[in-house]
């Protein structure tokens, strides 16, 4: 089968990163960044074009069937739908938007011209997270009860110095930038909620981030499930973990580890041991850790979409749904 042609929006860190597997699963044919040194150190490294903005690319009349999308998260609307208008598919990177309304008007560029808008949430293919949607899906737990949720990571300062991380325009939170994944899934396993209360505060990087480092979540689903989320950036010198216990009628697993990649508990009636494949190595970002490299699998499920017509693993209007209560949680901690 053909090799669809793929453009890289972003030459940082993820951007990088995107262009290892796009180069893998399709044939990357452009970088682009505003800053061109960077677009260009990277479009040498893979032979292929550089160009300083997307206008720049379009005008090029170069054929692009796939743009990912890794610039700053408030950028990602404004640029999603600027390649969407142009008849050319989407990959987005986390988080969708800043603003549920963005979400939409990229979903309605998406629609208005009959291309895909993919967006990225890679903890899904994690081997413990996918075993416990399978477990809550199938009935093993029964009836969900509550939910514990604990994202304790470490960012210092050196990781805000010089960058668009820790401004409120550009990466909106902490809750956008280091744990929307988590989010997702809580809304992927246990459905859409009902209510929301938080506090939250900024304890550890005054003056150096626009908004919180540290906040506690209580969340109501509609289906009965609550639970708490408590989160932090704080964890001393390293990440400390990214756990998810999940109580149920006939059992209580924990997923954990520093980024979802072990089954730390279970406890299922029926159930004598739980088989899960091994999962892949963390992002190593050099001062720190981040989730699991899954993006592999995302170019897999995207191009097999695009080109086979297969289900997608993240839907534009998923993606939405976590904006959205990121969107709840910040007007509670921010009025």
């Amino acid at each position: 089968m053909e090799k669809l042609n793929i453009a890289i929006i972003g030459a940082g860190r993820i951007g990088t990163r995107h262009a290892e597997h796009a180069s893998k699963f399709g044939n990357l044919v452009a970088v682009c960044d505003d800053i061109e040194s960077k677009s260009l150190e990277l479009a040498t490294k893979h032979n292929c074009k550089s160009f300083s903005s997307i206008k720049k690319l379009i005008k090029s009349g170069l054929k692009v069937d796939i743009a990912a999308v890794c610039t700053p998260n408030g950028l990602h609307a404004e640029h999603s739908i600027l390649i969407l208008n142009n008849k050319i598919n989407v990959l987005c990177e986390k988080p969708m938007a800043l603003s549920t309304s963005d979400c939409y008007n990229m979903i309605l560029a998406s629609e208005r011209n009959n291309k895909r808008l993919f967006i990225v949430k890679q903890n899904r293919f994690n081997p413990p997270v996918s075993k416990l949607k399978e477990l809550i899906d199938n009935n093993s737990l029964g009836n969900i009860f509550s939910f514990q949720l604990s994202c304790f990571w470490n960012r210092n300062n050196n990781y805000y110095d010089n960058s668009w991380k820790g401004s409120l325009d550009l990466d909106g939170g902490t809750l956008f930038t280091q744990f929307s994944h988590f989010l997702d899934l809580l809304v992927w396993m246990l459905g859409d909620v009902l209510d929301v209360e938080a506090f939250a505060d900024n304890f550890n990087h005054k003056d150096i981030i626009e908004f919180e480092d540290t906040g506690v979540i209580i969340l109501k689903f509609k289906n009965g499930v609550i639970g708490t989320v408590n989160y932090t950036v704080n964890s001393y010198e390293k990440n400390m973990e990214g756990s998810l216990t999940v109580f149920g009628e006939k059992g209580t697993v924990k997923i954990g580890g520093q980024y979802l990649n072990e089954i730390e508990y279970f406890s299922i009636n029926g159930f004598d041991e739980i088989k899960i494949d091994k999962g892949n190595k963390p992002n190593d970002y050099g001062t720190y850790f981040g989730s699991m490299s899954n993006h592999g699998l995302i170019y897999e499920n995207m191009l097999s979409a695009l080109q086979n017509n297969t289900q997608i693993s993240t839907s534009s209007i998923e993606g939405l749904r976590t904006v959205d209560l990121i969107e709840r949680i910040y007007e509670k901690i921010r009025n």
